[in-house]
């Protein structure tokens, strides 16, 4: 059975093997064997190059089973996953920093879902193949919260409450100098670069992106920062990350969007995925949920010396 994909925002102007490849789960070198053999098709026709460039909008259609082309995930008992609430419907996870959320390009084993599997195998049937129960994800440097569905009618339900914007998720992270404003919001739409497709960057041709932010605490020694709580009200890839650089204030040690500096040496970027709020996808009622900074960020934190925020 053919699978046929509609080409998302985030995707807008990667390159045809690559999208063949994160829409099956199959490795580049298989995608391009596809693409060789004349199995996909872009709009109905075949791609010229493996290298061609989709757009938003675009169908995408591969000519293959993908039961009978690549086995099921394999349980990894191995990775340990912190679990903050298990219910029939919905997991809440405490993730780690370094751990990777979903086999993808350059990380087929060792992932969140993996780890995941080997408790609850019946997530396996939830949501996508490849990414069972997932509805969200944190980078592999970013620690902290995420909910994943552990039935087909939460997957659903939480899939369609994030579009709307009614999960709330709420960030602790630490930016290079301090904002004029002791709160504000960064209102920017965000897009793929296009010299770089794994790199977002603020476009006018991007998708609406909107992060609210507030001062907590300003620092000046030994260098000018502050730890800001940011709210979510989309959730673009890299948003906290991208919007904090493009206010001239980027989240520390982030190495991709220019937070990384020596003057303030630390294990991984700052930030952490501090609060989630949703409703339950079954039941009903309000959950909420909240994770302090791991020890690495807070040792960051405490190194710091405080002054009141400027601003207002």
């Amino acid at each position: 059975m053919a699978v046929v994909e509609t080409v998302p925002g985030p995707l807008d102007g990667e390159r045809i093997d690559r999208v063949v490849a994160m829409v099956t789960g199959a490795s580049r070198s298989q995608a391009t064997s596809w693409l060789e053999e004349g199995r996909v098709l872009l709009n109905g026709a075949v791609p010229g190059t493996r290298s061609t460039r989709v757009a938003e909008g675009d169908v995408v259609e591969i000519d293959v089973d993908l039961e009978a082309a690549r086995p099921g995930l394999e349980p990894a008992p191995e990775v340990a996953v912190p679990l903050v609430h298990v219910d029939d419907d919905l997991l809440v996870v405490d993730k780690p920093a370094g751990l990777v959320v979903h086999p993808g390009a350059g990380h087929a084993t060792g992932t969140l879902v993996q780890g995941l599997l080997a408790r609850f195998p019946e997530i396996a049937e939830v949501g996508e193949p490849d990414r069972p129960g997932i509805v969200h994800r944190l980078d592999r440097d970013t620690s902290g919260l995420m909910v994943v569905a552990r039935s087909e009618a939460a997957h659903r339900a939480l899939t369609a409450a994030l579009a709307a914007h009614e999960v709330q998720r709420t960030y602790r992270t630490l930016v290079w100098g301090v904002p004029d404003a002791r709160a504000g919001m960064v209102d920017a739409p965000i897009g793929r670069s296009g010299r770089d497709p794994t790199r977002m960057v603020v476009s006018a041709d991007g998708k609406d992106a909107r992060t609210r932010y507030e001062v907590l605490e300003a620092f000046d020694e030994p260098v000018a920062c502050a730890l800001l709580e940011c709210r979510l009200e989309t959730g673009r890839t890299h948003q906290i990350r991208v919007h904090m650089a493009a206010i001239g204030h980027p989240v520390v040690g982030d190495e991709r969007y220019r937070g990384a500096r020596p003057s303030l040496p630390t294990p991984r970027m700052v930030l952490h995925s501090a609060e989630l709020g949703l409703e339950h996808p079954t039941r009903g009622g309000h959950l909420e949920f909240s994770s302090p900074l791991p020890p690495d960020l807070a040792a960051v934190v405490g190194s710091l010396s405080a002054r009141p925020p400027t601003g207002e």
